[in-house]
């Protein structure tokens, strides 16, 4: 049996990766692209994600988005699309009809602690943002290294409950409606 990376403890920056995301200005179509490319899925959709606060750059500005999230191996795969064009960590990479890698993200055990090595990596903070659950997230500018964003949240019960379902709603999964709808 081959060895997991998980597996292999060492000291990283952030931690493994977790999520690969892709903006899509067609969620639908890029969900059956996936399913049937790559055997992903199903995807699970929320729209107009609620946010108690979002910051660009430093700056409060709305951050209007639906994300499907599906799983691909050991690997969700998130799909993005944000509604209108304000300043975003999106709109800092795609213009409204772009497809493209977006972000990798990774659980760390301390939000500052990785903000700080982030910081030490010349990686400016595109997103600063919290769920109206309490979820913080931010989005580090890698381009420059990675040639994408890197996402950055503390595990928490909710997130693990969440990368479960979504999970465990791949393992049997036959192929059919890619696409689902969740209630935020």
């Amino acid at each position: 049996m081959i060895p997991s990376p998980l597996d292999a403890p060492r000291q990283t920056a952030f931690g493994p990766v977790v999520q690969v995301a892709y903006h899509a200005p067609d969620i639908s179509a890029a969900a059956r692209f996936c399913a049937v490319t790559y055997g992903a899925g199903p995807f699970y959709m929320m729209e107009h994600i609620p946010l108690r606060r979002s910051l660009h750059r430093g700056r409060a500005r709305p951050f209007d988005h639906t994300s499907a999230y599906g799983q691909c191996g050991d690997v969700m795969v998130e799909l993005i699309h944000q509604h209108g064009d304000e300043p975003s960590a999106v709109r800092d990479m795609f213009s409204r009809d772009a497809v493209g890698l977006h972000h990798l993200a990774v659980f760390v055990p301390q939000l500052d602690a990785a903000l700080s090595a982030a910081e030490e990596e010349e990686m400016a903070i595109a997103l600063d943002a919290e769920t109206v659950d309490g979820v913080r997230f931010v989005m580090a500018d890698a381009r420059q290294s990675e040639g994408c964003m890197i996402e950055l949240y503390e595990q928490s019960d909710a997130l693990a409950r969440f990368y479960a379902f979504i999970r465990r709603k791949s393992v049997d999964w036959k192929g059919d409606e890619p696409l689902r709808r969740l209630e935020v």
